[in-house]
């Protein structure tokens, strides 16, 4: 009688096996890059809701108008990039610090909020705004599942 000891061919198999599928989950449940991108797309959404909601308050306090925002010209049919400089809406004076404490800007500008002091200066935001049919739409995008915009 041979007394062998080990572990046969089936059982390393079997083990390698649960051991890949293991990682596998492992990877898909940690994966750096997608919680990142998440995690961007969520402060989008959070953004263009924070704008949207400061211009609607401003068009509560002026008669239900824009017409007034962005020095008088009102906000465009066509989606127009928040900022300031050639072909940019600035709205930054209308409503901050009046209706939101500072103006957004997207993750990927690693950037801060523009505050009343930077009003003035040259700021882009990397979010969009236009207003058609007494709606107004902010949208993101840069957005890595596809464009985020709101509309009210």
């Amino acid at each position: 009688m041979i007394n062998r000891k080990g572990f046969t061919l089936i059982e390393l198999l079997v083990v390698i096996g649960i051991l890949a599928v293991l990682l596998a989950i492992t990877l898909i449940a940690v994966n750096p890059a997608q919680n990142i991108e998440a995690a961007e797309d969520t402060q989008r959404r959070n953004d263009v809701t924070q704008i949207l909601n400061a211009v609607g308050q401003y068009v509560v306090d002026n008669n239900g108008s824009t017409a007034t925002m962005n020095g008088g010209t009102g906000l465009p049919a066509t989606a127009t990039e928040v900022g300031s400089g050639s072909g940019l809406i600035n709205i930054c004076a209308d409503i901050v610090p009046t209706y939101i404490a500072g103006l957004p800007q997207d993750p990927d500008l690693n950037a801060d909020i523009i505050d009343e002091t930077e009003c003035a200066a040259a700021h882009n935001t990397g979010y969009q705004i236009s207003v058609l049919n007494g709606r107004v739409t902010v949208a993101a995008l840069n957005a890595n599942s596809g464009t985020i915009s709101v509309t009210r």
